[in-house]
């Protein structure tokens, strides 16, 4: 079911998945950009994210209830990642760690984003903004899991060079809030190209 058949005003339904990163904070600015856009946005904390952010400001920014784990019941008999999967227009996965995206590419369901992820609509546009030390994402694991995504339609936005968090200079920095809510935007078509 697409957002506006579910009645939301024509916006778009937009999945954003937010893992366990240090960046994982400016998550709440995207969900926040994402909202006032017109996008009904259903927020994913995985258990790693919840170390460094808390599910009532995703609440509060989103204007919905966070899926925090696998079996989360919000209403009615459908789980709420298979609910979540079927509503999507997008799933977005900002910022994604190199633990996260190694799940995607190898299809493992361990956890809510990882069911989403596998249970999505075929067609349905997937973007991942990835976030970590510039080691792990230059290793040649990662860049073939970005590989092996890319083969199958999943499109990234960043990462960024500069000064990482982990103290070293380097191409891992999630890219702007602006860059991520810019293509999220344009895939549910609702901005630029």
């Amino acid at each position: 079911m697409s957002a506006g058949e579910a009645g939301d005003g024509g916006g778009r339904n937009v999945v954003l998945g937010v893992t366990g990163s240090i960046a994982a904070h400016r998550g709440l600015d995207i969900a926040s950009a994402l909202t006032k856009a017109g996008c009904r946005v259903q927020v994913v904390l995985t258990a790693d994210a919840q170390r460094f952010v808390t599910p009532l400001g995703f609440k509060t920014l989103s204007r919905n209830p966070v899926i925090t784990g696998l079996y989360d019941e919000e209403e009615g008999w459908r789980p709420a990642h298979v609910r979540a999967a079927d509503e999507a227009d997008l799933l977005l996965v900002a910022p994604a760690t190199a633990a996260t995206i190694a799940r995607m590419a190898q299809g493992l369901a361990d956890d809510a984003l990882g069911c989403i992820a596998l249970a999505l609509e075929p067609g349905t546009p997937v973007l991942v903004a990835p976030a970590m030390n510039g080691k792990m994402w230059a290793h040649p694991a990662t860049q073939a899991n970005v590989a092996l995504l890319r083969s199958r339609g999943v499109e990234f936005v960043g990462p960024e060079a500069g000064m990482l968090s982990c103290g070293y200079e380097g191409t891992g920095r999630l890219a702007t809030v602006e860059a991520v809510v810019g293509r999220a935007l344009a895939l549910v078509g609702l901005g630029g190209p």
